[in-house]
C-alpha cells in the first residue's frame, strides 16, 4: 500500500501573524500617503515598504486607502475598551484617563509617530477614499458603544436610548480627534506633550457628550 503523503507547503498563518502583516501594511501606507500623497502611491510601493509583495497587499485590503484601517481602528478599540470599564456614577471625563492609557497602550497613537497619525487624519479632510474609511471605522464602532452603554444602564440591547447616546458619544470622539489633528498641524510638540493635548481635547469632547448621558 502506498504511503499517504502529508500536507506540503507553508503552514497556515496564525491570526497573530496576519494581524502583524496588516499592521505592517498600514504603517507603510500611512508613511507613503503622508510623504507623497494618496494619488502618487501604488500597491507595489506599499508592498515594498512593508517588505511583502503587492499581491499580498491586495490579499489583505481591497483598496490602497483601506490599508490604513488597522491604525484608525486601533484608537476606536481603545476607547471602546475604556467605555466598557466606565462604572455608573463616575464622570466620563474622569474615568477615561486617556493620557495614562495612551502612555500604557499606544493604540490611540497607533504605531507611527503621533505627528504622522495626525497628518493621516488631516488627509481624510481632502482625500475622499480615506474619508470613507475614517467614517466607516467610527460607524462600525457605534454598535459596540451602544451595547456597552445599554449594559451599563441595565437596558435591553434594542432600547433606543443607548443607540442615541452612542451616536452622540461617537460624534464627540471623532470631532475631538479631528479638531486635535487639524489644529496641531504646525506644532513641534514632543510625544508626551502631544498625548497630553490630545487627552485634554478628548476630555472636553466627552464632557460635552456626557451631559446627555445618565
Amino acid at each position: 500500500m502506498a504511503a499517504v503523503r502529508g500536507r506540503t507547503g507553508r503552514p497556515p498563518l496564525t491570526e497573530e501573524r496576519k494581524a502583524e502583516i496588516r499592521l505592517a501594511i498600514a504603517r507603510a501606507a500611512v508613511g507613503l500617503f503622508v510623504t507623497q500623497g494618496v494619488a502618487a502611491t501604488t500597491g507595489e510601493q506599499i508592498g515594498r515598504a512593508a517588505g511583502i509583495s503587492a499581491r499580498t497587499v491586495w490579499r489583505y485590503f481591497p483598496t490602497k486607502e483601506s490599508c490604513v484601517r488597522p491604525l484608525l481602528a486601533a484608537g476606536v478599540e481603545l476607547i471602546a475598551d475604556s467605555l466598557r470599564q466606565w462604572r455608573p456614577g463616575r464622570p466620563l471625563d474622569e474615568v477615561f484617563d486617556f493620557e495614562q492609557r495612551t502612555a500604557d497602550d499606544d493604540r490611540l497613537l497607533a504605531g507611527p509617530a503621533h505627528a504622522t497619525v495626525g497628518a493621516l487624519v488631516r488627509l481624510t479632510r481632502t482625500e475622499p477614499g480615506l474619508r470613507a474609511v475614517w467614517l466607516q471605522t467610527y460607524d462600525e464602532a457605534e454598535p459596540a458603544f451602544a451595547r456597552a452603554l445599554a449594559e451599563r444602564a441595565g437596558l435591553p440591547a434594542d432600547d433606543l436610548r443607548p443607540a442615541v447616546w452612542a451616536a452622540m458619544f461617537n460624534a464627540a470622539l471623532r470631532a475631538a480627534v479631528e479638531h486635535h489633528a487639524w489644529h496641531t498641524a504646525d506644532t513641534s510638540a514632543d510625544a508626551a506633550t502631544a498625548r497630553a493635548e490630545l487627552a485634554a481635547t478628548l476630555r472636553t469632547a466627552v464632557r460635552a457628550a456626557a451631559g446627555g448621558l445618565t
